[in-house]
This record gives structure tokens, sequence and C-alpha cells, in this order.
């Protein structure tokens, strides 16, 4: 994460011209002098941007009543963004009410100069940029930014108490282990380590190695390779496997044509528990932990007490299921939480 503090009257925001709006008519950042408004850049299957997206909803609910603009860029990383119903999905199931506007062809984002999901931009009653945040984190500084560009355009007449840190590894000076890099699937970024390779946009049979290396993802099965992501084909039963170390796991995965798919899942070699099964993931009766794969998005799969290292398998008894990418979230050193 970087926060950065910008002097008064240097730096001016460009206009949201996007694609599409939602809880909300088209904004102009021209016509809101006076007022001090909150951008955040994020995508509905960004982790980070799913951290993050509880804060901005407070920051919303507390201050927009005192006059605080707070809008979310959607800028997606993959295609099945671009959709206006998979976004007003993700918009309802993450209770989101301030607007958002769609920025398909990160015209936004390219003007804003940013590089990650997510990030933030304050701008002051004058119009200038005064803080500029990117990637998870500095929630308490960027309040603090929020409350006192407020104060000084005459919004606040009390100063609400800062909101607490909903993640210990959101707490400030928290240090946390190091966690598994995310991983892509798709023939452009793609961390397969499977030693057939990825052929692009061919189907390709890939054999269960049996060794797996940390930093790459394996797959066993008949796979579609394509640009973004590795399809599942055929009604023969697919694998993905990964040797990972952190806290908690999520796919981000899809259904074809939008026909749901189960995957079983195991954590070195046993179904999940209610200790350590994500969100997403059920129990059933027989003990199987399984996801029910529907429209496309991050799901989490696991969510251990402690960080740790481990080997994950998904299994698929069909075809029909789009793997876009994995991502894993670290877990705080405990000697090294603040307090």
């Amino acid at each position: 994460m970087t926060i950065r503090d910008i002097e008064r009257g240097l730096v001016r925001p460009h206009e949201l011209y996007g694609d599409h709006w939602f809880n909300s008519d088209p904004i102009s950042i021209l016509n809101q002098k006076g007022n001090v408004l909150l951008l955040d850049f994020w995508d509905f299957s960004c982790v980070g941007s799913l951290h993050t997206v509880p804060y901005i909803r407070d920051w919303h609910r507390k201050y927009a009543p005192e006059g605080l603009i707070v809008v979310g860029v959607h800028t997606p990383r993959f295609s099945f963004g671009r959709d206006e119903t998979n976004l007003d999905r993700a918009i309802k199931r993450l209770s989101i009410r301030y607007p958002v506007v769609m920025d398909n062809d990160a015209t936004i984002w390219s003007r804003y100069g940013s590089r990650q999901w997510p990030s933030q931009y304050l701008i002051d009653r004058d119009g200038f940029i005064r803080l500029a945040n990117t990637g998870e984190g500095s929630y308490t500084a960027i309040e603090h930014m929020i409350q006192t560009l407020m104060l000084d355009a005459g919004l606040l007449t009390t100063v609400p108490e800062l909101t607490e840190p909903m993640r210990t590894a959101d707490m400030p000076g928290t240090v946390c282990f190091r966690a598994t890099p995310e991983l892509f699937a798709g023939y452009l970024r793609g961390s397969m380590g499977n030693v057939e390779g990825s052929v692009p946009e061919a189907e390709m049979h890939y054999d269960d190695p049996g060794i797996y290396l940390e930093g790459k993802f394996y797959v066993a099965g008949d796979w579609s390779v394509d640009r973004e992501d590795l399809t599942l084909i055929g009604e023969t039963e697919g694998e993905i496997l990964v040797r990972y170390a952190g806290l908690e796991v999520y796919a981000v995965v899809g259904a074809v044509q939008n026909e749901p798919v189960e995957l079983e899942v195991l954590q070195d070699g046993h179904p999940l528990t209610a200790e350590d099964r994500g969100s997403d993931v059920k129990i059933l009766q027989d003990k199987r932990s399984v996801v029910r794969v529907a429209e496309p998005r991050a799901y989490q799969l696991v969510r251990n007490k402690d960080h740790g290292d481990h080997l994950l398998k998904c299994t698929a008894r069909k075809g029909g299921i789009a793997l876009y990418c994995l991502s894993f979230t670290p877990g705080v050193i405990p000697e090294l939480i603040p307090g």
C-alpha cells in the first residue's frame, strides 16, 4: 500500500466519463465545488477491493448525510466484469448504496494514473486532489483526511468516531507473514506449473504431476486455454491443485453459460470443516465440502485459523467451470500485533 498527501491547489481531478451508472445519475466533478469527494477504484473480483468495500460503505453511511460524495469507479480486471448484470449482482450482494460508475475501457483509471486495485482519491472543496492511496490499508489515515477536508469545507459540525479495524491485518502497524502471490490462469498472465504448458486457444489434456511448487497452480483433466481463463471441457472430471502459504484462499471462477457447477474442496487431503471453510463453502451431510459456482466472481474457499502452508485441491465432476485466478491473503504475525 502507498498513501500520499498532495499539497492544496496542485492536482485537478478528471471527469468521470463512464459506461453506465448505478445508484445515481451521472455525477460531474466540476459541479461539486464546496463538497468533498471520495473516489474508490475497485473490481468485484479483486480480494483487496472486497476487503476495502466495507470501509467505503461505512464512511458513506457516516459522512454522506453531512456532504461527502462517494463514487465507486468499477474498472474490471476480467471481461465478465464489463457485464452490467454481473456488476449489478455484485453491488447488491455487497450492499453498496453509493454511486458506482462502470469504467469498462479503463478510461477513468488511465486518466487518474491508477496502477492497482483498490485505489482511492480524495478531492477537496476547491476541486483539487488531496490524497491518493494505492492498495489495501491506510484506512485510519484516509478517514482522518476525510474528516479534515470536511471540517475545512464546513460540512462537519461534530466529528464521528473513527471506524474500527474490521480485520486484525488492518490495524495500523500490524506486520503480516508473506502469502503466495496471486496466480492467474489465462495464457496472457498464466502461472500454470504443468509441464505440458499453455498453448493459446487450444484444448489440452493435463495430468496431475504429483509434485507441486509454491507460486504455481496445476490442473488435471481436459481444459481449454484462453486469454483470461482455463475452462474445463467435456463430461470428465477436472482438478485444480495449488500449494500455498496464507490464511485465506479465494478462487475467481465462473460457470460457462451460467449453468451452476459444483466444486469439491480438499485441504491437505481432507474435507474442509466449520473451522477452516470459506464463506462460500457448504459442508454436506456426507462431510464433503463443496462450493456451488454460478456467476463469475471471487469465491472464498478457505479461511484458516492461522497462517500456514497447505495443499488445496478442487475437483469438478464435469466440465463447464472457468478458472480465472487464485488469491491468497496473509495472516498477521501474532508477536507483532500493536498493543
